[in-house]
């Protein structure tokens, strides 16, 4: 062996062992949705963070005004970032919100194109809440909301109903997959729970349907925000959100204790949601 051979080997093996970014473990993260969960993202963000949930990588997001996910699908290609995305491999987990039709075939797409591309993905679909509260009647305001008793029974069935629906299509897509790689966020099912506990007096710091909602169609003020985050937050990560130090300043520890405790158990206890209590 030569002397310059000998020394090139020891430069070689004196080097540090160099870890680069793609060997570590990812949970990249894109969202696509409307406003009953586009405020997800950061807030998700800000849990990972806490939780020291170093893998966590927000991918991107992308947000239409009450959409449906094929209007995400079909929006411009030039500027559709879900699309590219999911075309370049750079996505582990992707999220979708439907409105209240389903199917709704922009699923199908995006869960197509997504294994295309990456074979190892999760996609994850979020049953919202349905908007007016019920399917066959609309509530006309919030004070309509506060003026009459709360049917928790018709609120349940309604939501069930939906997520029926939307159980059906995931199913398909599953069996056609050859594994479970989509999944359901049962955030309205969480809100139907808290809705439950204002009404029977329960909810820290809650004493009316109206401080959940900004609006007739069903904008969640700050206590649905963050009990539908934290709901993504535990299927994204198969974490529980319960004691997690995020500060929630406008809201009394009781409350956020709960919200966290109501999410966690929504999505543990839901078979779909690909998260059970011994993750």
């Amino acid at each position: 062996m030569t002397r310059r051979l000998t020394a090139l080997l020891l430069v070689v093996f004196a080097m540090p062992c160099v870890s680069h970014a793609g060997d570590a473990p990812r949970l990249r993260v894109f969202y696509t949705g409307h406003s009953f969960h586009m405020f997800v993202p950061a807030r998700v963000v800000l849990t990972a963070k806490a939780a020291g949930v170093k893998e966590y990588q927000l991918a991107g997001s992308q947000g239409i005004g009450g959409s449906r996910v094929i209007q995400h699908w079909d929006k411009d290609k030039g500027n559709n970032k879900a699309r590219k995305a999911l075309e370049q491999g750079e996505v582990d987990v992707f999220t979708m919100a439907p409105h209240l039709k389903i199917p709704d075939e922009g699923i199908d797409r995006f869960v197509e194109l997504g294994l295309k591309h990456n074979a190892k993905m999760r996609f994850l679909v979020q049953q919202s809440w349905v908007p007016f509260d019920f399917l066959d009647k609309r509530v006309k305001d919030n004070a309509e909301r506060d003026a009459e008793k709360l049917d928790v029974d018709k609120l349940r069935a309604d939501h069930g109903k939906w997520r029926g629906e939307m159980e059906t299509q995931v199913k398909a897509l599953n069996k056609k997959a050859g594994r479970d790689a989509v999944f359901i966020v049962p955030a309205g099912d969480a809100v139907v729970r808290l809705r439950a506990l204002v009404a029977e007096g329960k909810a820290p710091g809650l004493a009316k349907q109206s401080e959940l909602f900004t609006d007739a169609i069903g904008h969640g003020k700050l206590p649905v925000v963050i009990l539908v985050s934290y709901c993504n937050y535990a299927c994204i990560t198969g974490r529980s959100p319960v004691g997690v130090g995020v500060k929630e300043p406008a809201i009394s520890a009781e409350l956020h204790e709960l919200l966290q405790r109501i999410a966690w158990e929504t999505v543990s206890s839901y078979p779909m949601s690909g998260v059970t209590a011994k993750k």
